[in-house]
């Protein structure tokens, strides 16, 4: 931007402004960095006309002018846009709060008003506007005020979205102030003209990423909400895989010291976070919900539970009538009492293995087996089976409680995930989001789904969201089938997973090292979960950026 402004540096001709003017305007197309583009247009504006000063105001909702950017050289005043200085002054207002009556009295709120450029040669000679406050501000400093040059901003639609306001123009053979002429005026206007445009154009193209972005989370929360099971994982994933990416561009030594994604890589790794799950929008309810082996659209541990009842009812019967035949009470007495025992015991054990847990051992099969051979009398009589063939199979999974072909339902939301993110016409800088997304349950080893991919064949993002997601459904508080991880508890796990090929060992690495875990732990898990974790045992030597395979 410096080598533009300096093209028009002591030349006043016609044809240099035009050159000026058109090279300005290309700049301002493209440049994507809002505080830069509202600084290029004021400082472009200030050497088109050598003005000593200058304000950017835009338009705000409520109909107010609010000071984008301000900037007087001569008071070495530079505040808003790259400056990182706020501008303390309120927004002016076009319209009385309490009257509603347009506020003419303000040469600003006047041009946004009118919609026309206005040009004062001198503000201490001017009744039209009231400048009062301009000059209290030159009484306490020494300045002096003079020539203003206020033009508005038009859209497309003809609305202002903006004002652009010079202050003392100097004349450029002795720097004296002079009055804003009508040549530079019409040049002035012809850039507040390709500045609203390119100020709209990116309005325009933030409100489509505003909108894109708020869809996104829709379609994330209503999944979270869909389970009360996994509410909010869908929103704490793109936590960590950011943090993981931030680390990772932090990295200055190392297999990740090249790494980088600037803005628009990190926006499109947000969103494929934020989208990752979106395939479990189609996933049953009560797959998700599962919190126990026997539960469908209930538990029917409580149907079992029912059916035990009925053997102690008919124990009780035939105890009552042994007794009632003749024979010894108190021998009839034991028996059923040692059998009610045992029927209590026996459903005692089922309602523990309905839970589910981390494995179940081949004597706990056996013995659902052997409990499942009991036989029990329904309303007309018949006698049937305690469990039926269904609930043994559920009943025996080895680990969780999710049977196979539950599980490949819940695996195949990675591949709805895919399928609709392959129907969306994603712009250029979004074109890796269902990469990104359709990885997270890949394996480096190749064992993963929905593709088999192997870690050579994967994108360092794709790989940082495996962690994430894997991170966050260990640490977890909201799962059913388990309780939340300690901090220490969750990276043990991870680092076999890591040597098992599971996730990027020099991914977990990093993560370690730069401390994302206790970053995300400090600030979203409970103090409970947050213990001490001994990383040193986990991490491995560095290696150069060479000996990382890596399918950017």
């Amino acid at each position: 931007m410096s080598d533009i402004l300096g093209k028009l540096e002591a030349k006043t001709t016609s044809e240099d402004r035009i050159k000026f003017l058109v090279d300005l305007g290309i700049a301002l197309s493209a440049e994507r960095n809002r505080d830069r583009l509202l600084e290029t247009i004021l400082l472009g504006a200030k050497q088109l006309t050598h003005a000593d000063g200058g304000t950017l105001y835009l338009r705000t909702d409520d109909n107010g002018l609010r000071f984008a950017i301000m900037r007087t050289d001569s008071l070495n005043i530079a505040m808003g846009g790259t400056t990182g200085k706020p501008i303390p002054f309120p927004p002016l207002m076009m319209y009385d709060p309490d009257s509603l009556d347009p506020n003419h009295n303000n040469v600003a709120t006047h041009c946004a008003l009118v919609g026309e450029t206005v040009n004062i040669p001198d503000a201490y000679e001017s009744d039209q506007f009231d400048f009062s406050g301009t000059k209290k501000f030159d009484a306490g400093t020494g300045y002096r005020s003079k020539s203003f040059l206020t033009v508005p901003l038009k859209n497309h639609e003809d609305d202002v979205i903006g004002v652009l306001q010079l202050l003392n123009a100097r004349d450029p053979s002795d720097d004296r102030v002079v009055a804003f002429s009508t040549e530079v005026q019409p040049v002035v206007e012809a850039l507040a003209s390709q500045a609203a445009v390119a100020l709209e154009n990116q309005q325009l193209l933030f409100a489509q990423r505003e909108l894109l972005e708020a869809f996104i989370k829709v379609i994330a929360n209503a999944i979270d909400k869909k389970s009360p099971y996994t509410g909010g994982h869908c929103q704490r994933v793109p936590i960590i895989t950011e943090m993981l990416a931030e680390a990772a561009n932090a990295s200055q030594s190392g297999p990740y010291a090249d790494f980088f994604l600037d803005e628009e890589g990190m926006y499109e790794l947000r969103i494929a976070a934020w989208l990752h799950d979106c395939g479990k929008v189609t996933t049953p309810e009560y797959v998700v919900d599962k919190a126990t082996k026997l539960e469908t659209i209930y538990d029917r541990v409580n149907t079992v539970k029912a059916r035990f009842e009925v053997l102690k009812r008919d124990a009780e019967i035939a105890y009552l009538r042994a007794v009632a035949a003749g024979e010894d009470a108190a021998a009839a007495e034991a028996a059923f009492a040692a059998e009610r025992a045992a029927i209590d015991d026996d459903f005692a054990f089922l309602e523990r293995a309905n839970i589910g847990g981390e494995f179940m051992d081949d004597a706990d099969v056996d013995r659902i087996g052997r409990i499942a051979q009991r036989q029990w009398r329904d309303s007309g009589g018949v006698d049937r089976p305690i469990l039926s063939e269904n609930e043994i199979y559920n009943l025996t999974i080895r680990k969780g409680t999710l049977t196979p072909e539950e599980r490949k339902i819940i695996n195949d939301h990675i591949v709805v995930t895919l399928d609709m993110l392959g129907e969306l016409p994603f712009p250029k800088n979004l074109r890796k989001v269902t990469e990104y997304a359709g990885g997270h349950h890949e394996k480096m080893d190749g064992t993963g789904y929905p593709n088999g991919l192997r870690g050579d064949e994967m994108s360092d993002p794709a790989r940082m969201m495996a962690i994430a997601d894997i991170f966050e459904a260990l640490t977890a508080r909201d799962r059913p089938y388990k309780k939340a991880k300690k901090l220490s508890e969750a990276i043990h796990i991870m680092n076999n997973m890591s040597h098992e090929g599971h996730i990027d060992p020099q991914l977990f690495d990093l993560f370690l090292r730069m401390g994302v875990h206790m970053r995300y732990a400090n600030e979203y898990l409970p103090a409970e979960q947050v213990d001490d974790v001994d990383i040193d045992q986990y991490l491995t030597p560095p290696s150069p950026p060479a000996q990382r395979a890596a399918a950017s």
